[in-house]
């Protein structure tokens, strides 16, 4: 048994610190493209020409589709955000997705809803269609959408149908966006009508942040531990992650918290996959097919000054369901579309795909076989102090560095945290995040795998929200089992993405 474990740990030990530092390699690359583009957003801010979109009659009009379930404590502050978005011309679309609460009752009673006839286009199938279709009598641009609860993926498929506008924005019933947040991401489209199909937007924790009626009026980092370390996830996995894949042409995730669509496109690839877990990742992935497969020229874009906020799981019992379903989502959609690896799909079936394999899905895997080595060979005296020392610094020590980066980032270009303590907290947490959290995410995701490798059916599970602090106007409602458990996902391969 020995000789065995001493073959095993002289031929595995160097194989995985070669692995950790090719991947946080990938990720020094990753963040030396961000770097190049959000310098450029910052600076692009103040002549972007916002102010005269948000003024033109030629500015394309865009439809807000969110579904909504038992999300009665926060729907009138959400829809009121929303329908106070600076934009020329904007509906708000919500589908209220069989809630057992009194979501309806809220908006009815909010924006004097009365049921009305509108016709279903059919453009996009749906499994469960509208029983009722209700609008604003005081003057708001607002339909509400009643219908059976089917589920996320379907509701906002019903919504995409019932809406009237070119440009379709994906949103969650509680996420916050920032006033100007529409304007800014509808920019790439105005740019570059012809060829750019999708954009996604920054998510960021909002946990313990002050909002008034729909507003985040002040940033602040999380008090707990937990929900602070995921500032540190969201700021590299949207700043380093997702700006770096958008300047290759290889993003394959826009966070289903906040994304704008062409309609026409997403007519054409049937909408969102109700049968997958990661549904906003599948689409995104089907899109680039689509485009590839009828060699259309096109981008898909991401934008690092957009705001939407969300808050994220603050006990490990959520989060852990979070992660599960995430790497969950994540197998299932590179397994779908594996066929992809070919030359013909460019730079996401040569470089995006490959890499989500090797550096997202299996990364857990990898991790932990790497501890188990560790702790192994120093059990049978063949790990020298020298090769753990170099492990630690591949595996962690390079990490966390990548994360600073992030941060330092994030602070030169967009400055979004002002107070010295909040920079300070989130630093701390970019070195605590290595000592025990990322461990329990690896061990999460690879239970995540595990069930969908034994094809069991998917659950989403009970994704329970504590709500804002007592500072806010309001609190977060549940997510309810089943449904609606789309708290934005990260892209790192500590935080699975899909």
């Amino acid at each position: 048994m020995r000789t065995v474990v001493l073959a095993v740990v002289e031929w595995s030990q160097y194989l995985v610190i070669g692995y950790f530092l090719v991947l946080n390699s990938t990720y020094l690359l990753l963040i030396g493209l961000a770097a190049k583009a959000i310098p450029y957003y910052a600076r692009r801010r103040d002549v972007a020409g916002t102010e005269d979109s948000a003024v033109s009659p030629f500015t394309r009009p865009v439809s807000i589709v969110a579904a909504a379930y038992n999300e009665e404590a926060t729907i009138v502050d959400s829809v009121r955000a929303m329908l106070d978005l600076r934009y020329p011309v904007h509906e708000v679309v919500v589908v209220d997705d069989g809630s057992k609460d009194g979501t309806f009752d809220r908006l009815r009673e909010a924006f004097g809803l009365v049921q009305a006839t509108r016709v279903q286009p059919r453009e996009i199938p749906v499994r469960n269609a509208p029983t009722s279709v209700h609008v604003s009598t005081r003057g708001e641009s607002l339909v509400v959408v009643r219908k059976e609860n089917s589920g996320r993926a379907d509701s906002l498929n019903v919504g995409i149908d019932l809406a009237r506008y070119p440009l379709i924005c994906m949103v969650d019933a509680d996420s916050l966006l920032d006033s100007d947040a529409l304007l800014v991401i509808c920019q790439p489209f105005a740019d570059d009508p012809l060829r750019v199909v999708a954009a996604g937007g920054v998510i960021r924790p909002v946990n313990d942040s002050i909002v008034r009626h729909g507003r985040v009026l002040e940033p602040r980092i999380p008090k707990k531990w937990l929900p602070r370390i995921q500032v540190v996830e969201y700021l590299r996995a949207f700043l380093m992650g997702r700006t770096g894949w958008a300047r290759m042409g290889g993003l394959l995730i826009i966070s289903g918290a906040f994304g704008l669509y062409r309609r026409d496109i997403l007519v054409e690839t049937g909408g969102l996959n109700p049968d997958s877990i990661g549904e906003d990742f599948e689409l995104v992935v089907r899109i680039h097919r689509l485009m590839r497969d009828t060699r259309r020229p096109y981008r898909v874009v991401f934008i690092p000054e957009p705001v939407c906020w969300t808050e994220v799981p603050d006990t490990r019992k959520v989060l852990a369901r979070q992660r599960r379903r995430w790497h969950r989502g994540l197998y299932e959609t590179l397994r779908q579309h594996r066929g992809m690896m070919r030359p013909r799909y460019g730079i996401i079936g040569t470089v995006a795909i490959p890499y989500f394999i090797l550096f997202e899905l299996i990364a857990p895997l990898v991790e932990t076989i790497g501890l188990l080595i560790v702790i192994a060979g120093f059990a049978f005296g063949v790990i020298s102090p020298e090769f753990a020392i170099l492990f630690m610094l591949a595996a962690f020590g390079y990490a966390i560095a990548i994360s600073l980066l992030a941060l330092l980032l994030d602070e030169l270009g967009l400055h979004r945290y002002k107070n010295l303590s909040d920079l300070a907290s989130v630093t701390a947490a970019a070195v605590a995040e290595n000592l025990g959290y990322r461990q329990l995410t690896a061990l999460w995701r690879l239970q995540g795998w595990w069930a969908a490798l034994r094809g069991g059916v998917p659950v989403w599970g009970e994704m329970t929200r504590s709500g804002f602090a007592a500072t806010t106007q309001a609190a977060i409602s549940p997510l309810t089992s089943g449904t609606h458990a789309a708290v934005p996902e990260p892209q790192t391969s500590d935080s699975t993405a899909t």
